[in-house]
């Protein structure tokens, strides 16, 4: 199953100062060895903005290549904007991005790698499938 890393999951795995065995490294690892990782473009522009110094971001660009995106269109724009609707009116607010996630994720089957605890919350009112490191790491 193809898995789509959150912004917060790669940003922990790009550190430099993380050590080997982490969990979170661990798992990101193991679904890279099993070509398990996708890429959206809106989670691509969040981990290259802010970037610094321009020699960082040149790096960090060429390294995210090796992931292509997953193209989204209009069918992942109105689930989201589905989903933001089924959420909010049970009270629970989520961005804009996140609830494109979460459309990509269900059109396409796939599961949600994320320590971002609002994605627990989506997951009470949307069919997302959140990865877990006891699973899949």
């Amino acid at each position: 199953m193809k898995v789509i890393a959150d912004t917060c999951v790669w940003t922990h795995f790009l550190r430099r100062d993380i050590q080997r065995d982490d969990k979170l490294r661990r798992g990101m690892e193991l679904l890279i060895r099993e070509d398990a990782i996708q890429l959206l473009g809106c989670i691509r522009q969040e981990l290259l903005s802010g970037a610094q110094p321009q020699e960082r971001f040149e790096r960090l660009r060429d390294y995210l290549r090796f992931y292509p995106n997953l193209p989204t269109d209009e069918d992942d724009d109105e689930g989201a904007a589905e989903y933001y609707n089924i959420c909010r009116a049970k009270g629970v607010q989520g961005t804009a991005t996140d609830l494109l996630i979460c459309a990509v994720a269900v059109r396409h089957q796939m599961a949600i790698f994320t320590t971002d605890s609002d994605f627990d919350n989506f997951a009470r009112y949307l069919p997302i499938d959140l990865h877990s490191l006891r699973r899949g790491g």
